[in-house]
């Protein structure tokens, strides 16, 4: 297909199936070709225990340019446009990544994306364009191998993001058959005649799909028109059935985001995305397919170990069976195994997020009624005590997961129940960073990270939160990086290397169970306000210990008791521990009746190790 014309590809509903498997070169399990300059590597698994890493999500744009050679039309500074970041500036880098405590890479989408829409351009990814053409922004398929390469000699692995929800914006409705892409103004104004304004790239949604009407009145479905702009990538989708109407809902833009009886409703389910992002038809057999297809060819290409998946809320549940068994025993049988698949669905409903990793479906998801309920109101708010709540809030949380998440590992997937494998998270590129939120907390900044550390799953630290970034809503929050040097000296940075090595000398910390054995409503000036502590200890950590003591109130110190009583460990009576976090390695000894008085001072912590357990590293 030429990239040269700029004449639409007009398309009615239903319209074009069967293309998937048309593209030529295809030799065998797929329909999907994607151009390299090498040969592809041997695929492998590199991980043994995902509860072992520790994630670190990469914006690929704003994290480091290693190659000018790439910088399209960049705008440095201008936070909404391409900053020049690439796959070669992450393997320029991987030294500082390990210096963090970083084993693992969670990349943005590297296929190839609208590049720019209402003078906002595509750097984050999520536009994707053809799902089987690489991204030339960040590099090509060498640079792409390369880097992948060097991170699994460096003994780091690589997940890729992907989005099977939606393509980016690239047709629009053609409501008023013109054949043009219009913002129409309808109505008098006057009584009974409101004005209404459509526009064509993103009508409101309609269950009965977008309909096409004039002053005449209306005249059925509105066909769809396919955009043909090479200058900014937005030509006929692809692979397959992707170019073609057939492929999509076609329903306008979400308006409402209801759940109902914790899951989403049709509108979330078969609406268009914000800002036009068109939905996909991820019921029909020949999508299912080719989106299955071309993203274990991204895998069979640059040998990536796992997937984050977005807005997985907004695409029916046996989609996620089919896409995960299908991709699952196709790497599977080329020897990829322990393939991690974890979801992004944008939403604090804890039973919603949970429905993802039921029999058969996702690996886990991001816990984000974690980020909502512990990380903001407990963590973030902690400034402000009228809007601080007390620890009970993560007991009651974490109480959940044996209902509300997997408990048996999925089918050819990682061999961890998903309760025990959810990606943990302060904040994230979609979401104001914590310092924001916190109004420049830093001490619960550093709190907040020790619990994300230190709770049972895979920590993921969302790339500047070491170098204490502070921006606000996109792309605020979407900052530079490599416009700091990259020091790792500072305190947040620190902080963070020492947990993550703390967290691999102790295996009670990574694989143990998790037992809350204090928590509190209070958040003022009571005893034990802001106090939680939990054990890690037993499971897959065998006879190995762990005990976390964190208070989370910003002005009071505060202790392990209420008056009436003491926290009570499951240790013996006169078991020495020893805090690893502390440079001074303070010793506390259980009392004979298990119970333990601590006392912190605000926004501290302490992990304590039995003594005799402690290695000589700490």
């Amino acid at each position: 297909m030429k990239r040269t014309s700029k004449s639409p590809f007009v398309f009615s509903f239903p319209l074009l199936a069967g293309l998937a498997c048309l593209l030529p070169g295809v030799t065998t399990g797929g329909c999907v070709s994607i151009d390299s300059q090498d040969a592809k590597p041997i695929i492998a698994t590199h991980v043994a225990d995902w509860r072992d890493e520790v994630i670190y999500q990469i914006l690929v744009d704003r994290f480091a340019d290693g190659d000018v050679n790439n910088d399209y039309s960049i705008s440095p500074g201008a936070l909404a446009k391409y900053q020049g970041g690439d796959w070669k500036g992450i393997e320029d880098h991987l030294d500082y990544l390990q210096a963090l405590g970083v084993t693992t890479l969670w990349i943005s989408p590297v296929v190839r994306n609208i590049s720019a829409d209402a003078n906002i351009d595509g750097y984050h990814g999520y536009w994707q364009e053809n799902l089987s053409e690489i991204n030339p922004y960040f590099g090509d398929m060498s640079s792409l191998r390369e880097m992948t390469a060097a991170a699994h000699e460096a003994g780091m692995k690589v997940v890729l993001d992907i989005v099977c929800n939606h393509m980016g914006q690239v047709f629009f409705y053609d409501i008023n058959k013109n054949g043009l892409p219009d913002v129409s103004v309808y109505g008098s104004g006057g009584p009974g005649s409101p004005l209404t304004q459509v526009s064509e790239y993103a009508p409101d949604y309609d269950p009965n799909g977008v309909q096409s009407y004039s002053s005449a009145g209306g005249s059925g479905r509105a066909p769809i028109i396919f955009i043909n702009d090479p200058t900014v990538d937005r030509v006929l989708p692809g692979p397959g059935i992707l170019g073609s109407a057939a492929a999509y809902h076609g329903k306008g833009q979400i308006l409402s985001y209801d759940n109902i009886n914790d899951q989403p409703d049709e509108e979330v389910m078969t609406g268009d995305f914000p800002g036009g992002l068109k939905d996909i038809a991820t019921e029909n057999e020949e999508v299912r397919a080719t989106l299955a297809d071309a993203f274990a060819t991204w895998v069979e290409q640059a040998d990536f170990d796992g997937f984050l998946i977005d807005t997985v809320k907004h695409v029916e549940h046996s989609f996620w069976t089919e896409f995960g068994n299908t991709v699952r025993q196709r790497l599977k049988a080329e020897g990829k195994n322990n393939f991690l698949m974890f979801g992004e669905a944008f939403d604090g409903d804890d039973i919603l997020l949970g429905s993802y990793t039921q029999p058969g479906q996702l690996d886990s998801v991001f816990y984000f009624s974690q980020h909502y309920t512990v990380f903001q109101r407990v963590f973030e708010y902690a400034h402000d005590h009228t809007m601080q709540m007390g620890t009970d809030q993560i007991q009651t949380l974490w109480d959940a997961k044996t209902v509300n998440y997997g408990s048996i590992p999925q089918t050819d997937g990682v061999p961890i129940a998903p309760y025990k494998l959810l990606v943990n998270f302060l904040d994230n590129h979609d979401v104001p960073r914590f310092l924001y939120d916190s109004a420049g907390d830093l001490p619960a900044l550093r709190n907040a990270l020790t619990l994300n550390m230190m709770a049972e799953g895979i920590p993921c630290i969302y790339y500047g939160t070491e170098q204490e970034f502070n921006g606000g809503n996109d792309p605020a929050n979407r900052e530079v990086l490599w416009n700091t040097g990259f020091p790792t000296t500072g305190d947040t940075f620190t902080h963070i290397a020492k947990l993550a090595q703390i967290r691999k000398q102790y295996i009670a910390l990574r694989r143990g169970d998790t037992k809350v054995i204090w928590s509190s409503t209070h958040v003022g000036t009571e005893q034990d306000a802001g106090i939680f502590a939990f054990e890690r200890a037993g499971g897959d950590a065998g006879s190995a210990y762990g005990l976390v003591v964190m208070n989370t109130n910003d002005t009071q110190t505060s202790s392990t008791a209420n008056g009436t009583a003491t926290m009570t460990t499951t240790l013996k009576g006169k078991t020495v521990l020893v805090d690893v976090l502390d440079p001074a390695q303070a010793k506390y000894t259980v009392n004979s009746d298990s119970t333990l008085s601590l006392t912190l001072k605000p926004q501290t912590s302490m992990i304590l190790i039995p003594q005799s357990a402690v290695s000589s590293g700490s």
